[in-house]
């Protein structure tokens, strides 16, 4: 996995999309953040993984409907199980298709968001992606776990992590559960009254744990369990 960007370098991002509109779009915002810059442009997938592989960004974020090579065949090369050294690939969408969903988490992709989900949420996506962490619009999220979850649909769920290679302790189910209902780690951190830190240490005992490698995993683990409702 690429390796998080140095304390206080940018955060590279790579842009691809089949719109010029929508590339510069990103790009003036993404560029106007104090903490990311954007390093590449590509106008469909078979620019988007060339330039990623030799570019190397800390972040691309693909469209999925792109000419030549579409955003979820692009992020299976990126980031999918098989890439040895597997990139950050957040998937931005105008479509909100459970298929496309789906498509970009069995791909790899560490982040899912809609266009119309506004300019402060792609860059808290971009921010958590680089950070190692996962980030999907929240007006899907919801959906997305409640079908995974739902009996006939477990089996072919887009990401199942094993079961956990030694039990959780009851903290980290604590903060399980507030993964699985969308929590941040800093709203988790207030609410169990602990450290940043603290939960950070918990969330990569429980993906090494689980085998989960992001925190989209986790949350599909603790909604199949049953601990994806309050008090779960």
């Amino acid at each position: 996995m690429t390796t998080a960007p140095p304390s206080g370098a940018p955060i590279r991002v790579l842009i691809a999309d089949d719109q010029e509109m929508v590339r510069t779009g990103f790009r003036f915002f993404l560029d106007a953040q104090p903490d990311i810059t954007v390093v590449a442009e590509a106008r469909d997938g078979e620019e988007a993984v060339a330039l990623a592989r030799r570019e190397r960004p800390d972040v691309c974020l693909l469209d999925i409907r792109m000419p030549r090579l579409d955003g979820l065949e692009a992020t299976r090369l990126l980031a999918g199980p098989d890439v040895a050294d597997p990139m950050r690939v957040v998937v931005v969408t105008t479509f909100d298709l459970d298929e496309y969903v789906y498509g970009a988490l069995r791909g790899g992709a560490c982040g899912f968001l809609l266009k119309d989900s506004g300019p402060t949420l792609l860059a808290e996506a971009v921010r958590a992606a680089a950070a190692g962490d996962s980030l999907v619009s929240p007006s899907v999220t919801v959906r997305l776990l409640s079908h995974i979850t739902a009996p006939q649909a477990v089996a072919a769920a887009p990401v199942r992590p094993a079961q956990p290679t030694e039990p959780l302790t009851d903290r980290e189910l604590d903060v399980v559960r507030r993964v699985a209902l969308g929590r941040t780690n800093a709203e988790i951190a207030a609410e169990l009254y602990v450290s940043l830190s603290t939960v950070k240490t918990h969330l990569s005992s429980v993906q090494l744990k689980l085998s989960a490698r992001n925190r989209v995993e986790i949350a599909v683990w603790a909604w199949q369990h049953g601990y994806g409702q309050p008090g779960g």
